[in-house]
């Protein structure tokens, strides 16, 4: 029998091309849009080798990219012919009309939140959504013109402030349709009102922790939770200056994937502020228990750095014969990075062993004296 199927998980899903399809049963479009999709970008990467020319590998990614469009835009139309349809069937039957409705109401939200202020403005929250389009496409607006005026594209280095308005509107639509699904009052205010109410009573504001979140754990230390934004801000700073001094690019990829944890996890503080008491709450809660772990490494980090800078520019200088730069980049930084990645994936199978408790071993040792 059919079993219910949730239109949000089909949508997300359909970010690979044809997935989506797949998932609400339509698997003729899925093996179409697939095979356009993944021919569109082997085909064009195999012509541009043989012709020997990128113009072919890029008209293939744009034709992807077509696909990719005509495919989700595809799925909207499916979802919302189906709706109520056979894809919502389950094996109990088809779901409440009120469940069905809710849902309904979350995905037209989740959707129309992708372009900022659309999704509160479909809640009725007419002040916040408009609030949010001015922001993103105010901020917009407002960088194209002075990098007009000015010849200067530096400006244009703010537009990196855009996904940030993005997500926290996202995460802004998201808490508030849940909040008037589960009863509460939501209250339709601006994010200078906000700000302004913050002020006046006292509170911090939450428009102003929320950019501070963009330094992983000033939000957090702005809310009065030290413990836990002094520990983001130091593994994140920590990590970006490890792998700068030792230059190892391989772990670069731990920088974007703490930013984001900080952020959310800022976000998640702060959709809690005010509305229940917030718990400083540390990454680590014993320090002390690693504090000689943390202390050979700050010692082999003081060691490297001085050998980097002073031991071995003046070895390279008397003694060129012996190439020690080259040597430390060829075998020393691939050795510590193997170290590294072995040493912590032994560590994560040790861990995974639970050792047995202080009730499990006498239990034991009563049964071995049984025998």
């Amino acid at each position: 029998m059919p079993v219910y199927r949730n239109r949000i998980t089909a949508f997300f899903m359909n970010f690979l091309p044809g997935l989506g399809h797949y998932y609400w049963r339509k698997k003729a479009r899925c093996v179409i849009y697939m095979l356009l999709f993944f021919g569109a970008l082997l085909g064009g990467f195999l012509l541009a080798l043989v012709s020997n020319s990128g113009d072919i590998f890029i008209a293939g990614i744009v034709f992807a990219a077509l696909v990719w469009g005509l495919s989700m835009f595809d799925l909207f139309i499916v979802l919302l012919k189906d709706y109520p349809g056979e894809g919502y069937e389950s094996v109990y039957g088809p779901p409440p009309v009120s469940n069905r409705r809710l849902e309904s109401d979350r995905f037209f939200t989740i959707l129309l939140s992708f372009l900022p202020g659309l999704g509160h403005l479909h809640m009725g929250l007419m002040q916040r959504g408009l609030s949010f389009l001015v922001a993103f496409f105010g901020t917009i607006t407002m960088l194209i013109f002075l990098a007009g005026i000015t010849h200067d594209s530096v400006f244009l280095l703010f537009l990196g402030v855009l996904p940030v308005i993005w997500l926290y509107c996202m995460f802004d639509a998201v808490q508030c349709i849940h909040r008037k699904q589960a009863g509460d009052l939501v209250q339709d205010r601006t994010l200078f009102d906000e700000w302004e109410m913050g002020r006046e009573s006292g509170r911090r504001s939450k428009v102003l922790a929320t950019l501070l979140s963009m330094i992983p754990g000033a939000g957090h230390m702005y809310l009065g939770l030290l413990k836990r934004g002094v520990q983001l801000m130091v593994l994140f700073l920590g990590t970006f200056y490890i792998i700068d001094v030792m230059r190892l690019s391989l772990f670069l990829f731990l920088l974007p994937l703490i930013w984001f944890y900080s952020f959310f996890d800022g976000l998640q503080t702060i959709s809690r502020y005010g509305r229940e008491p917030l718990v400083d709450k540390p990454l680590v809660d014993r320090i002390g228990s690693h504090k000689h772990l943390l202390g050979l490494l700050l010692l082999a980090l003081g060691i490297y750095y001085i050998s980097m800078n002073l031991i071995v520019p003046y070895l390279d200088v008397h003694f060129p014969e012996l190439r020690i730069n080259y040597r430390i980049e060829k075998y020393l930084r691939p050795f510590i990075v193997s170290v590294v990645l072995i040493g912590g994936g032994i560590r994560l199978l040790a861990g995974g062993k639970k050792k047995p408790s202080a009730f499990q071993m006498e239990r034991r040792n009563l049964d071995d004296d049984r025998f």
